[in-house]
């Protein structure tokens, strides 16, 4: 005589309950597998945090601040090499953009009429057709800083806003560090000495980014 077991079926809500674990558990060991550990203070935590325009500001200016003290050239120097071969000058000098290229330069001089923070700069040597401007602020127009070393691409940005912030937060930095201190409001008739950038569009008027001011 043959016995045979007979298996009961779980009822139908334990069935369910079982299956929805399993499935869970599938999951969950799913989500550790695709886990990624990021150290905190490393560039992966930095990118997921957001761009911080402020942040890349205050590390990007000395960086350019220096490279630029570097690589300035006399204002007549330039301007005699503008005026000679303004295309080979830019390439010899400057470092290339879309608009034009930015040019690094040094000069002393005496600080002329100023509006809105933008001073006309009397520098002795130059022909009368060149007038240099420079502007410091309360408003920094332009991303001549930002495109002064040729590292700093849209292709490391997600957009062009986060590009454009960039830009800014670098001039509001060059304004904290360099501009803080100086009562810009007064600066005419008292001699300077400068190194800063310009963008080359119009070979007779230079408008200066400062990265350097000194009083004289």
């Amino acid at each position: 005589m043959s016995t045979y077991a007979s298996l009961s079926p779980l009822p139908t809500k334990k069935r369910r309950r079982v299956v929805g674990i399993a499935i869970v558990a599938v999951l969950l060991g799913a989500m550790a597998l695709d886990t990624k550990i990021v150290k905190i203070g490393s560039e992966a935590d930095s990118r997921q945090a957001g761009f911080s325009a402020e942040s890349f500001g205050a590390e990007q200016f000395p960086l350019i601040r220096d490279d630029v003290s570097s690589r300035a050239v006399d204002a007549v120097t330039l301007a005699n090499a503008i005026s000679t071969d303004q295309q080979a000058a830019s390439e010899q000098y400057g470092v290339a953009t879309d608009i034009g290229p930015v040019m690094p330069v040094s000069f002393n001089g005496v600080v002329g009429e100023g509006k809105s923070g933008i001073y006309n700069i009397e520098v002795e040597g130059l022909p009368d057709s060149l007038g240099i401007r420079l502007q410091t602020g309360p408003a920094i127009n332009g991303t001549d800083l930002r495109d002064a070393t040729g590292t700093i691409k849209f292709g490391q940005f997600t957009n062009q806003i986060e590009y454009q912030n960039a830009g800014s937060a670098i001039n509001n930095e060059m304004k904290k560090q360099l501009l803080a201190d100086i009562d810009t409001s007064s600066l005419s008739g008292k001699s300077i000495s400068v190194i800063g950038v310009f963008k080359l569009i119009n070979p007779d008027n230079w408008l200066v980014t400062p990265v350097s001011l000194e009083l004289q």
